[in-house]
Protein backbone atom coordinates (compact mmCIF):
# COMPACT_ATOMS: atom_id res chain seq x y z
CA UNK A 1 0.00 0.00 0.00
CA UNK A 2 1.17 3.50 -0.79
CA UNK A 3 1.80 6.01 1.53
CA UNK A 4 0.85 9.53 0.85
CA UNK A 5 3.17 12.56 2.08
CA UNK A 6 2.49 14.37 5.28
CA UNK A 7 1.17 17.62 4.44
CA UNK A 8 2.57 18.45 8.13
CA UNK A 9 5.96 17.14 7.36
CA UNK A 10 8.86 19.17 7.95
CA UNK A 11 9.45 20.12 4.24
CA UNK A 12 5.78 21.41 3.26
CA UNK A 13 6.06 24.74 5.00
CA UNK A 14 9.17 25.69 4.16
CA UNK A 15 8.11 25.23 0.18
CA UNK A 16 5.04 27.77 0.50
CA UNK A 17 7.09 31.03 2.39
CA UNK A 18 9.55 30.23 -0.17
CA UNK A 19 7.29 30.41 -3.77
CA UNK A 20 5.48 33.12 -2.08
CA UNK A 21 8.56 34.89 -1.28
CA UNK A 22 9.70 34.72 -4.89
CA UNK A 23 6.33 35.73 -6.49
CA UNK A 24 6.59 39.08 -4.10
CA UNK A 25 9.70 39.91 -5.25
CA UNK A 26 8.74 39.10 -8.63
CA UNK A 27 5.97 41.67 -8.67
CA UNK A 28 7.92 44.14 -6.69
CA UNK A 29 10.35 44.13 -9.46
CA UNK A 30 7.64 43.97 -12.10
CA UNK A 31 6.09 47.12 -10.56
CA UNK A 32 9.24 49.10 -10.25
CA UNK A 33 9.72 48.41 -14.30
CA UNK A 34 6.98 49.54 -15.01
CA UNK A 35 7.07 52.79 -12.81
CA UNK A 36 10.30 52.79 -13.68
CA UNK A 37 9.17 52.85 -18.07
CA UNK A 38 6.11 55.66 -16.99
CA UNK A 39 8.60 58.15 -15.58
CA UNK A 40 11.15 58.20 -18.47
CA UNK A 41 8.36 58.48 -20.75
CA UNK A 42 6.91 61.65 -18.64
CA UNK A 43 10.78 62.65 -18.43
CA UNK A 44 10.52 62.34 -22.27
CA UNK A 45 7.50 64.20 -22.50
CA UNK A 46 9.26 67.22 -21.58
CA UNK A 47 11.94 67.37 -23.79
CA UNK A 48 11.09 69.86 -26.41
CA UNK A 49 12.24 69.38 -30.05
CA UNK A 50 12.43 72.62 -31.71
CA UNK A 51 13.65 75.63 -30.10
CA UNK A 52 11.33 78.40 -28.96
CA UNK A 53 12.26 81.78 -28.04
CA UNK A 54 10.94 83.17 -24.53
CA UNK A 55 7.84 84.36 -24.45
CA UNK A 56 9.14 87.91 -22.02
CA UNK A 57 12.29 89.32 -21.49
CA UNK A 58 13.64 88.53 -17.84
CA UNK A 59 16.55 90.76 -15.72
CA UNK A 60 19.19 87.89 -16.76
CA UNK A 61 20.05 85.44 -18.01
CA UNK A 62 21.98 82.20 -17.38
CA UNK A 63 23.61 79.19 -19.87
CA UNK A 64 24.72 76.21 -17.55
CA UNK A 65 27.92 75.07 -20.28
CA UNK A 66 28.58 71.54 -21.00
CA UNK A 67 26.34 71.38 -24.42
CA UNK A 68 27.09 72.57 -27.78
CA UNK A 69 25.91 75.71 -29.44
CA UNK A 70 24.90 76.60 -25.26
CA UNK A 71 27.04 79.82 -25.32
CA UNK A 72 26.05 80.83 -28.46
CA UNK A 73 22.14 80.75 -28.07
CA UNK A 74 22.51 82.53 -24.92
CA UNK A 75 24.60 85.14 -26.52
CA UNK A 76 21.72 85.76 -29.04
CA UNK A 77 19.23 85.98 -26.48
CA UNK A 78 21.43 89.00 -24.67
CA UNK A 79 21.79 90.40 -27.83
CA UNK A 80 18.05 90.37 -28.81
CA UNK A 81 17.17 92.25 -25.42
CA UNK A 82 15.76 89.20 -23.21
CA UNK A 83 17.86 90.23 -20.66
CA UNK A 84 20.60 92.27 -19.12
CA UNK A 85 23.08 90.51 -18.46
CA UNK A 86 24.42 87.01 -19.07
CA UNK A 87 26.42 84.49 -16.43
CA UNK A 88 27.86 82.12 -18.34
CA UNK A 89 28.05 78.49 -15.35
CA UNK A 90 30.67 76.30 -15.34
CA UNK A 91 33.59 77.71 -17.49
CA UNK A 92 36.75 76.21 -16.93
CA UNK A 93 39.53 77.34 -14.75
CA UNK A 94 41.79 78.30 -17.48
CA UNK A 95 39.49 79.36 -19.71
CA UNK A 96 39.29 83.49 -20.06
CA UNK A 97 37.42 85.58 -21.50
CA UNK A 98 39.24 85.77 -24.41
CA UNK A 99 38.60 82.01 -24.99
CA UNK A 100 35.19 82.70 -25.08
CA UNK A 101 35.55 85.83 -27.77
CA UNK A 102 37.27 83.78 -30.00
CA UNK A 103 34.32 81.35 -30.50
CA UNK A 104 32.06 84.44 -30.85
CA UNK A 105 33.58 86.91 -32.75
CA UNK A 106 30.13 88.91 -33.39
CA UNK A 107 29.77 89.37 -29.85
CA UNK A 108 32.72 91.48 -28.50
CA UNK A 109 30.76 94.36 -27.20
CA UNK A 110 28.75 92.03 -25.10
CA UNK A 111 31.17 90.28 -23.80
CA UNK A 112 33.02 92.74 -22.46
CA UNK A 113 29.96 94.88 -21.18
CA UNK A 114 27.17 92.68 -19.82
CA UNK A 115 28.51 88.69 -19.71
CA UNK A 116 29.84 87.21 -16.08
CA UNK A 117 32.14 83.80 -15.86
CA UNK A 118 31.36 81.78 -13.15
CA UNK A 119 34.48 78.89 -13.25
CA UNK A 120 33.42 77.66 -9.62
CA UNK A 121 30.57 75.35 -11.03
CA UNK A 122 31.26 72.00 -11.65
CA UNK A 123 27.50 70.35 -11.91
CA UNK A 124 24.02 71.17 -12.20
CA UNK A 125 24.09 71.56 -8.13
CA UNK A 126 26.76 74.03 -7.91
CA UNK A 127 25.75 75.68 -11.42
CA UNK A 128 22.08 76.79 -9.02
CA UNK A 129 24.24 77.50 -6.39
CA UNK A 130 26.43 80.07 -8.04
CA UNK A 131 23.64 81.31 -10.05
CA UNK A 132 21.92 82.22 -6.61
CA UNK A 133 24.82 84.19 -5.56
CA UNK A 134 24.99 86.17 -8.26
CA UNK A 135 21.14 86.83 -9.01
CA UNK A 136 21.14 88.05 -5.21
CA UNK A 137 24.05 90.31 -6.30
CA UNK A 138 22.60 91.89 -9.12
CA UNK A 139 18.84 92.46 -7.34
CA UNK A 140 16.82 90.14 -9.88
CA UNK A 141 13.92 89.22 -9.95
CA UNK A 142 13.30 86.68 -13.14
CA UNK A 143 16.02 84.66 -15.15
CA UNK A 144 15.83 83.14 -18.76
CA UNK A 145 17.49 79.50 -18.25
CA UNK A 146 19.31 78.48 -21.02
CA UNK A 147 20.84 74.45 -21.26
CA UNK A 148 19.92 71.48 -24.10
CA UNK A 149 16.54 70.45 -23.77
CA UNK A 150 17.81 66.36 -22.06
CA UNK A 151 19.04 68.64 -19.41
CA UNK A 152 16.34 71.55 -18.52
CA UNK A 153 14.24 69.21 -16.48
CA UNK A 154 16.90 68.51 -14.18
CA UNK A 155 18.30 72.13 -14.37
CA UNK A 156 14.90 73.91 -13.34
CA UNK A 157 14.24 71.67 -10.42
CA UNK A 158 18.12 72.40 -9.27
CA UNK A 159 17.79 75.98 -9.96
CA UNK A 160 13.98 76.15 -8.61
CA UNK A 161 15.09 74.81 -5.26
CA UNK A 162 18.21 77.31 -4.98
CA UNK A 163 15.82 80.26 -5.70
CA UNK A 164 12.59 79.50 -4.64
CA UNK A 165 11.18 83.07 -5.25
CA UNK A 166 13.08 83.68 -8.99
CA UNK A 167 10.80 83.11 -12.06
CA UNK A 168 12.74 80.96 -14.12
CA UNK A 169 12.14 81.10 -17.85
CA UNK A 170 13.36 77.81 -19.61
CA UNK A 171 15.35 78.39 -22.98
CA UNK A 172 16.13 74.81 -23.95
CA UNK A 173 18.39 74.02 -27.02
CA UNK A 174 17.73 71.58 -29.39
CA UNK A 175 21.04 69.95 -30.59
CA UNK A 176 21.95 68.84 -34.67
CA UNK A 177 21.54 65.04 -33.41
CA UNK A 178 18.51 65.58 -32.14
CA UNK A 179 16.81 67.58 -34.94
CA UNK A 180 18.46 65.54 -37.46
CA UNK A 181 17.43 61.95 -36.00
CA UNK A 182 14.99 60.39 -33.82
CA UNK A 183 16.41 59.73 -30.36
CA UNK A 184 15.06 56.06 -30.23
CA UNK A 185 17.71 55.42 -33.19
CA UNK A 186 20.62 56.70 -31.70
CA UNK A 187 22.20 54.18 -28.79
CA UNK A 188 24.24 56.59 -27.65
CA UNK A 189 21.47 59.19 -27.90
CA UNK A 190 19.18 56.57 -25.91
CA UNK A 191 22.21 55.87 -23.16
CA UNK A 192 22.48 59.76 -22.93
CA UNK A 193 18.55 60.30 -21.97
CA UNK A 194 18.66 56.79 -19.58
CA UNK A 195 21.62 58.58 -17.99
CA UNK A 196 19.99 62.19 -17.49
CA UNK A 197 16.47 60.35 -16.29
CA UNK A 198 18.68 58.61 -13.74
CA UNK A 199 19.66 62.27 -12.22
CA UNK A 200 16.85 64.01 -12.50
CA UNK A 201 15.32 61.39 -10.03
CA UNK A 202 17.88 62.02 -8.43
CA UNK A 203 17.70 65.36 -7.79
CA UNK A 204 13.81 65.43 -7.23
CA UNK A 205 14.58 62.76 -4.40
CA UNK A 206 17.03 65.15 -2.79
CA UNK A 207 15.32 68.00 -3.03
CA UNK A 208 11.79 66.51 -1.95
CA UNK A 209 13.58 65.53 1.18
CA UNK A 210 15.25 68.49 1.70
CA UNK A 211 11.47 70.08 1.71
CA UNK A 212 10.54 67.92 4.51
CA UNK A 213 14.06 69.05 6.61
CA UNK A 214 16.08 66.17 5.76
CA UNK A 215 19.39 66.89 3.89
CA UNK A 216 21.33 64.39 1.68
CA UNK A 217 23.77 66.59 1.40
CA UNK A 218 24.46 70.17 2.71
CA UNK A 219 23.69 73.43 0.34
CA UNK A 220 27.21 74.16 0.73
CA UNK A 221 28.98 70.94 0.08
CA UNK A 222 27.54 70.00 -3.74
CA UNK A 223 27.74 67.11 -5.20
CA UNK A 224 31.36 66.14 -6.81
CA UNK A 225 32.73 69.30 -4.64
CA UNK A 226 35.30 67.11 -3.75
CA UNK A 227 36.66 65.93 -7.39
CA UNK A 228 39.18 67.42 -8.68
CA UNK A 229 37.94 70.19 -10.92
CA UNK A 230 37.00 69.20 -14.79
CA UNK A 231 34.99 71.52 -16.87
CA UNK A 232 31.11 70.84 -17.20
CA UNK A 233 30.77 68.66 -19.75
CA UNK A 234 27.41 67.33 -21.31
CA UNK A 235 28.69 64.08 -18.98
CA UNK A 236 28.43 66.34 -16.19
CA UNK A 237 25.43 68.46 -16.76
Amino acid sequence: MRVQPDDTSPNAPAVRPRGWLRATIVATLALGFVGAAVGFIGFLSQLRGVEIKPARNADGIVVLTGGSSRVSDAMELLAGGYGKRLLISGVHPTNAASDISRTLPDNHSLLRCCVDLDRSAVNTRSNAAETRRWVKDRGFKSLIVVTSNYHMPRAIVELSHAMPDIELIPFAVVGEKWRDEPWWTSGATFRLLLSEYAKYVAAEVRVRLADIGIEVLPDDQPAGSTAPRRPATAQAN
